[in-house]
């Protein structure tokens, strides 16, 4: 989901007591937000076989972009926030990509918490 300062990237099991998929969810999503945090974005270009639209932007601006890992009863998600206009615009089109991409269904539209 888009926030106006960046965005969310959340992933839940689709069982509440699948506690094996929810333990593998956070440790892939807090691995993603260490390796985003490095600005390396090998893993989204493996999966769609291509750069997302955004990473470029977003690995040049690295410093100005923070990535954090939250656990949730289901799995996790990694909030992605920057107060850079031009990062903010990478990480909205990166997110959409992603929505897009995985059909999660997700409005693409920035939302307020």
């Amino acid at each position: 989901m888009l926030r106006p300062d960046g965005g969310v990237i959340q992933v839940d099991s689709n069982d509440s007591k699948d506690t094996k998929s929810r333990d593998e969810i956070r440790q892939h999503l807090g691995h993603i937000a260490q390796l985003f945090s490095n600005g390396d974005f090998t893993s989204p270009m493996l999966i769609h076989a291509q750069t997302p639209p955004g990473v470029p932007a977003m690995k040049r601006l690295k410093a100005a972009i923070k990535y954090r890992f939250e656990a949730t009863s289901r799995g996790g998600r990694v909030h992605i926030t920057t107060s850079n206009p031009e990062a903010l615009s990478a990480v909205h089109e990166f997110l959409r990509f992603q929505i897009s991409d995985h059909m999660t269904g997700d409005s693409g539209k920035v939302e307020k918490p």
